[in-house]
């Protein structure tokens, strides 16, 4: 059935103008589509987002987007300098020390973007 289709997140916006900039600004991200349905972002490996129009933005309480890395810690600096501001967590389960949670071998940081959409950089996972 879709085991052999692409995939690909779709990000809410309730302020494309604003998001687009913050995206751009804060990412390094620029659309490599832009409709009136939204923007689609190409990013690393052939894939991409949808970062759409909605007044319905920022409301899910869980990750929308994770992008992967070889090394969290330099993304989150990386990622700081350009002005990402990362949550910090301590539930059972999950404790961030610095922004990064280290879960078994894997590691990760959450970030919202100017929409309140909650994203990641991580270990990819295997």
């Amino acid at each position: 059935m879709l085991t052999d289709h692409r995939a690909y997140a779709t990000i809410p916006a309730a302020d494309m103008n604003r998001a687009k900039m913050w995206y751009k600004d804060k990412l390094g991200l620029t659309p490599a589509i832009e409709d009136d349905m939204g923007c689609i972002y190409k990013v690393g490996g052939g894939t991409s987002f949808l970062l759409y129009p909605t007044p319905n933005a920022g409301k899910a309480p869980n990750t929308l987007l994770s992008f992967s890395t070889d090394d969290v810690e330099k993304e989150v600096q990386d990622l700081r300098r350009h002005g990402v501001k990362f949550e910090e967590y301590d539930m059972p389960g999950l404790k961030t020390v610095n922004g990064i949670a280290t879960m078994g071998q894997h590691h990760a940081a959450w970030f919202k973007d100017s929409e309140g959409n909650i994203l990641a950089v991580g270990d990819e996972p295997n």
